[in-house]
């Protein structure tokens, strides 16, 4: 439960560190103590990170749940959960294209199961995060984006920061993700922590405003984990 609701981060230190940055000061002073959530299963996080590119909240949604009633364990015919999410072997051959994929993106996850089942790529955290970014950019479709938010919430890098995110982008009223990486650099080791603050930047701004999915699964779940730590 401490690594799921991110427990062990000392937010007195994370917002001090943030806070000198005159940015970002009045985002960590409205909301102190604003957590990475971790995952369950890293490599679920993974999977539904794929499935979420390029893809609205409710479409990302349809396509997990079709993933996981074609290819993962039945558990029970009535009550929830009714099925587990697939294990990599489930998924390393599976034409996974049928629930409506794209074929390349399909092949992104079978590509990342089949490196997943046999050990090439594990979630681990006690890993060099560095070395586990480098890997997972080595699958086709797997960009920078998607490794640095999967090492954000899988490994629980607190350093990790999906730079070329629009919603970032938008957030900081910068022009490119060149121009946020170098903003950023003074938020280090702590980036992956001013990654939520600008999030949830753009959803007070506006509530309607069109985040990536998973940046809106990772918001509410950091939400879960201020409240579990008693902020």
């Amino acid at each position: 439960m401490r690594r799921i609701f991110d427990l062990a981060a000392d937010p007195r230190d994370i917002a001090a560190h943030l806070s000198a940055d005159p940015f970002l000061a009045k985002r960590v002073e409205a909301m102190p103590g604003l957590r990475v959530p971790g995952c369950w299963d890293g490599f679920e996080l993974a999977v539904r990170a794929i499935l979420g590119q390029q893809v609205s909240v409710a479409g990302a949604g349809t396509l997990a749940g079709r993933l996981v009633q074609a290819f993962g364990t039945r558990v029970s015919d009535n009550t929830s959960p009714t099925h587990l999410f697939p294990k990599p072997e489930q998924l390393a051959e599976a034409n996974i294209a049928r629930i409506g994929l794209p074929s390349a993106r399909a092949e992104t996850i079978r590509t990342l199961a089949r490196q997943a089942a046999n050990g090439q790529i594990t979630f681990d955290a006690i890993q060099d995060s560095d070395d586990f970014r480098t890997r997972l950019r080595e699958i086709p479709g797997v960009g920078d984006w998607t490794a640095q938010y999967i090492a954000m919430r899988a490994l629980g890098d607190p350093d990790a920061f999906p730079a070329n995110d629009l919603g970032l982008i938008r957030a900081t009223s910068l022009r490119t993700a060149r121009d946020i990486r170098q903003r950023a650099e003074q938020w280090r080791p702590w980036r992956a922590y001013a990654a939520m603050y600008l999030w949830q930047t753009n959803l007070v701004r506006s509530p309607t405003v069109r985040e990536g999915p998973v940046a809106k699964v990772a918001l509410a779940e950091a939400r879960a984990s201020h409240f579990a730590a008693g902020k």
